[in-house]
């Protein structure tokens, strides 16, 4: 049997025709009648209708109102980048999985890069972005002094760009509104001490981000206004601000440094600016033995910062969160929007909870049921 021959036993014939009829039509690119296209390309009527169908069906082939058919450019599959803030963050690791589940249900090809929580990483990303040429970048990074340089260098590319949390310029923000949320956690520890000190606090510790900026910095500026608002009187040295940096070990670090300072001090609220920096500070505060002598909030509800929240005897009073189940759909509607051409509002607030003792709780019993 000669190659020819043996080649022709796998051809499947009906795809073959539909094949006919599509290069045909994309040959020819204007409107045609049936007939014409029975005619030219030789195979049956009835067969060049059905395939005419499925493809007009499929998007490959549109037809207009009089009947007559022309090779359609089908739409694109849309490509956005995303730039995770850390693949070692919990945080940052949810709102990865948010956002690859929703671009899958949406049909959205996404590529992820991970930020490192490192500013010369997130630039190399933001150019691997351009290289690639994705149509829209959701950018999840910490460092504020490296977002004009990635909005610019993006905006040269004529690629818009998404903030999450931390606000880049001439970018879509979608995240949390920062001062709001550190606000009701000042409200937390100040009714703490109330309850439980006889409104007796000798220090108010912040645990910033300083790389992130003014805005996620207004968490810790929030706390301190709840505190002043519910605790006037309250000295202003007696408000310390210190870079956590976000992290557990800088938090843990910073916090022992304070404690070993301060060891008389029985009275000391902590205001995290998320759950990494909360954890490492009740990681100092155990290894000192003063869990009787501070109370903390976090951010972000991770599981470590819940687990704490199950134990009566955890410094640990709340976390603030995010849905961060609200991060995927909500970035990639936007996203969708913004690279379609239409108008969406710059800042974009996204639904929080309080994770406290009764509503972990309350949780833990409706899973156990």
């Amino acid at each position: 049997m000669s190659n020819k021959t043996s080649n022709h036993l796998y051809l499947i014939p009906i795809l073959s025709g539909a094949l006919d009829v599509l290069e045909y039509l994309q040959r020819e690119n204007r409107p045609l009648a049936l007939e014409q296209i029975h005619r030219d390309t030789g195979h049956s009527k009835t067969s060049v209708y059905r395939i005419l169908k499925t493809f007009v069906h499929r998007g490959y082939v549109s037809q207009s109102p009089d009947g007559l058919y022309r090779s359609a450019s089908r739409p694109r599959k849309m490509r956005f980048g995303f730039a995770s803030q850390s693949g070692d963050q919990p945080f940052s690791q949810a709102v990865t999985e948010s956002l690859r589940s929703a671009a899958s249900a949406s049909g959205v090809d996404l590529l992820v890069l991970d930020n490192r929580y490192d500013a010369s990483t997130a630039l190399a990303n933001a150019e691997e972005f351009i290289r690639q040429r994705v149509e829209l970048v959701i950018e999840f990074q910490v460092e504020d002094h490296a977002a004009p340089i990635i909005a610019a260098r993006l905006a040269a590319a004529g690629i818009p760009l998404m903030a999450i949390d931390i606000p880049h310029p001439n970018a879509t923000y979608f995240g949390v509104d920062n001062y709001r949320i550190g606000f009701q956690g000042g409200e937390i520890l100040a009714n703490y001490a109330i309850a439980h000190w006889n409104r007796q606090v000798d220090w108010i510790l912040g645990l910033d981000i300083e790389e992130a900026g003014t805005l996620v910095q207004s968490r810790t500026t929030g706390a301190f206004e709840a505190v002043r608002t519910l605790l006037p009187g309250q000295p202003i040295e007696s408000f310390v601000r210190m870079d956590g940096r976000g992290l557990r070990e800088e938090s843990h670090r910073i916090v022992s440094d304070f404690l070993h300072r301060h060891p008389r001090d029985k009275h000391i609220l902590i205001a995290a600016a998320n759950d990494s920096s909360a954890l490492g500070a009740l990681d100092a505060i155990r290894a000192l033995h003063r869990q009787h002598d501070v109370v903390i909030i976090g951010h972000d509800g991770i599981p470590q910062m819940l687990a704490e929240l199950e134990d009566p005897a955890s410094p640990v009073l709340a976390s603030i969160s995010p849905d961060v189940q609200q991060y995927g759909p909500g970035l990639i509607h936007l996203g969708v929007l913004l690279v379609t051409g239409n108008t969406v509002p710059p800042y974009n607030y996204i639904d929080h909870k309080i994770f406290n003792r009764a509503t972990v709780s309350a949780l833990a019993e409706v899973v156990s049921t």
